[in-house]
């Protein structure tokens, strides 16, 4: 977790890509291993695990349900294995899906949320909360050293804008910048909380490296939400785009809002997440203008 560490990083590629990590290929002391967590057998010493694999978009996980549930189930079972083994801390990404539509606002970890257990997001919601729930079963029957973060969106440099992988903020900004319409779906009057990917790495890391958290788990987010119409008309004035707004229909199953309580990663780990989203807007922005 510190400056000159090893870091082997496990990816099929199934919604990544090897541009996001060719400037690092030469990079002593990284190693990428293009493996299905699922079907990861090795054995190397490691001192920590991060598993954060799975299909994150809901337009590309309910194309594939069985592959994200188990990506959360038998991947996050492998992972834990593998810190068992080696008796190294463990970092699972959960995210604010979890709490599906919550009864309070912003929404703390102590709340137990509202999941459909079979409707159309639930491979990915109930696949989180079944790696969160093994995760915790690891620690309680083997003692293991687990965090759980479950993170609110983030955003930035290299996230996909193309076809069923994009985000939110990364495809705005692709059909803004080609004078496209931006779809938004509904009326634009959800709400998400937007983090900035470099504050969500430091949260993830400071909570990691704290030895003996008083947390199990913690929410990782920008304590702040945004409206969906007012994210797209902030895109169009930065890019300066001649781009409409498209409404279309409210995908069945969404959530109308997202907004993470940060109280407790504040106490846990003394610090919050700085970047607002405009300046994390506009850095994303030149990034997308230069690629």
């Amino acid at each position: 977790m510190l400056s000159g560490s090893t870091v082997t990083c496990v990816d099929n590629l199934t919604t990544g890509t090897y541009d996001n990590i060719r400037h690092l290929r030469h990079t002593k002391g990284f190693k990428f291993d293009k493996t299905d967590v699922c079907k990861y057998s090795g054995n190397p010493k490691v001192d920590a695990v991060f598993h954060l694999a799975s299909r994150p978009a809901p337009d590309d996980y309910q194309k594939h349900p069985i592959e994200t549930a188990l990506s959360n189930s038998e991947g996050t079972y492998k992972m834990l294995e593998l810190g068992r083994r080696r008796d190294a801390r463990v970092f699972y990404a959960s995210s604010s899906e979890v709490y599906g539509d919550p009864p309070e606002f912003p929404t703390s970890e102590s709340c137990e949320g509202r999941v459909d257990p079979l409707g159309p997001r639930s491979c990915y919601d109930e696949g989180k909360r079944f790696g969160e729930s093994l995760c915790k079963a690891y620690q309680d029957q083997y003692g293991l050293d687990i965090r759980v973060g479950r993170i609110f969106n983030s955003y930035g440099p290299r996230l996909r804008a193309d076809g069923s992988y994009g985000r939110v903020i990364s495809r705005f900004i692709q059909q803004a910048i080609v004078g496209a319409s931006l779809t938004v779906f509904g009326d634009g009057s959800q709400s998400r909380s937007f983090c900035y990917v470099s504050d969500t790495v430091t949260a993830i890391m400071r909570f990691t490296a704290k030895n003996h958290p008083t947390y199990f788990c913690l929410n990782i987010g920008f304590p702040e939400e945004t409206r969906i119409i007012d994210l797209a008309n902030e895109i169009i004035r930065l890019t300066a785009s001649n781009s409409s707004i498209q409404l279309l229909p409210f995908p069945s199953g969404d959530y109308k809002r997202r907004l993470p309580n940060v109280k407790a990663m504040t106490e846990e780990i003394n610090w919050c997440p700085s970047i607002a989203l405009a300046a994390g807007l506009s850095r994303t922005l030149r990034w997308a203008q230069d690629f």
